[in-house]
């Protein structure tokens, strides 16, 4: 093999640096979320399988309420970061101040829908009738903090898109020990029961979104930026964001017939379901703070007219991507035994979750290619062309999984249809990113 160029050695590197330097904070940003859902699962799982089970109901709904709005991260990051790689912070801010109101407006939007739907809801996915009081109680309750979460996806991608990934790792870590101490008090010590777990996070997530508020109004102020709402800037961060939505609801509508294809399994393969999906959110949220790098260094490059270098920059990502997914695969093989046992004392739950589990350790590599390509595309601001890539995955994945019950298989088969699902994506986003059409200069797309 022939030496590489210096001036190729020294580019590795200073993608390396940028790299590291904004995917580690964004790291511990990004598990709060996955860790909040792991804490309020172990905390919850020692009251009762039956509570277990209402959690990993009410929680993928919750979650599905505020993730179908993660282009309030996602489309911010891109947009600020080209507007820095413009040289116009000004602008970046203003542009951000438009996506924290437009969360504010939607998150109203959400707890007016969700409040009285909450039993309906819980009955679509299943639940048995010993689950679903637990369900609709979480439910109802977490919802009200659904607005102070959606302002802190807003406020990140801000503070993304002007490379600043560690604010928002001092935030989550600071709401990650209040979550845990909230939950465990009111749960236990208050005697709330699962109420409790619901009002300990709501706290914690309304705390993390002052602190955000608190940050982005003082950078708004010390670059001139307006704080006050400006319809036509809502309704462009609207339209920016449409195909992202998209994406997302596909997305989600994958992991919620996921989770009613386990519940129509058992209780006890929910349960276990709910102790994976925790665990695989926190394997994605960790390749994913890869792919926020990405965004952000994208954005950036494409920003400031250097083609080439977001080129290259994919392609160090890429690599960083498999070889993060290797490495986490193989931690959850070594660490299966001494997991499961944390979230349930219940052997049953037990024994069905283990050959879950390695099928998901298995498809850790494919994943870190699928989040760091992902990354790529939303930095370049490229929605539309995910938004159809994820519906065409959403159309492969439905038929198979609805057939597990049919064919048997239990969970492990329905985490083999998750894998399926990956690769799908997987295709979709090399094929695009190997045409270089994705690749369009400028402060704006």
């Amino acid at each position: 093999m022939t030496q590489a160029p210096a001036a190729t050695k020294a580019a590795r590197r200073r993608h390396d640096r940028e790299i590291v330097a904004l995917a580690v904070p964004a790291f511990g940003a990004l598990v709060a979320e996955p860790l909040f859902v792991m804490a309020d699962s172990a905390i919850v799982g020692h009251l009762g399988t039956a509570q277990l089970a209402g959690l990993a109901i009410a929680s993928s709904l919750l979650m599905t309420a505020v993730s179908v709005f993660v282009f309030l991260a996602y489309a911010t990051t891109a947009a600020v970061a080209r507007r820095v790689g413009a040289g116009d912070l000004q602008s970046a801010i203003r542009q951000g101040m438009d996506g924290i109101w437009l969360a504010l407006l939607l998150g109203a939007a959400v707890i007016a829908i969700v409040l009285p739907t909450a039993p309906a809801l819980v009955e679509l996915f299943g639940a048995s009738h010993t689950a679903a009081p637990y369900a609709i109680t979480y439910l109802r309750i977490s919802s009200l903090g659904i607005p102070a979460m959606l302002v802190v996806l807003a406020a990140t991608g801000v503070l993304r898109g002007l490379q600043d990934t560690k604010t928002p790792l001092y935030v989550a870590v600071g709401g990650f020990v209040a979550n845990g101490a909230l939950n465990a008090g009111l749960v236990y010590g208050a005697g709330l029961g699962i109420a409790g777990s619901a009002w300990g996070t709501v706290i914690a997530q309304v705390a993390m979104a002052a602190v955000y508020l608190f940050v982005v109004v003082r950078g708004a102020r010390r670059h001139g930026a307006s704080l006050r709402p400006d319809a036509a800037g809502i309704r462009a961060c609207a339209q920016a964001g449409a195909p992202l939505l998209v994406r997302t609801l596909s997305l989600r509508a994958i992991l919620m017939i996921a989770t009613a294809v386990a519940a129509r399994l058992g209780d006890a393969d929910i349960a276990a379901h709910q102790i994976i999906i925790s665990l695989w959110s926190l394997l994605a949220f960790a390749l994913d703070a890869i792919a926020i790098a990405g965004q952000a260094i994208i954005g950036r490059y494409l920003g400031a007219g250097d083609a080439q270098g977001a080129r290259d920059a994919c392609r160090r990502m890429v690599q960083w991507g498999i070889a993060a997914g290797v490495v986490l695969g193989l931690l959850v093989i070594v660490s299966r035994p001494l997991f499961i046992p944390l979230f349930t004392n219940d052997q049953v739950v037990q024994n069905v979750a283990l050959p879950a589990l390695l099928m998901v350790a298995l498809s850790q590599p494919i994943c870190g290619i699928v989040f760091v390509l992902d990354g790529v595309l939303m930095g370049a601001g490229d929605g539309p062309y995910l938004a159809w890539a994820m519906l065409a995955t959403l159309a492969v994945f439905t038929p198979v999984a609805l057939l597990v019950p049919v064919f048997g298989g239990g969970l492990t088969a329905l985490w083999g249809a998750m894998t399926l699902m990956m690769t799908v994506r997987m295709v979709t986003l090399w094929l695009r990113t190997r045409s270089g059409r994705w690749i369009v200069t400028g402060a704006t797309r």
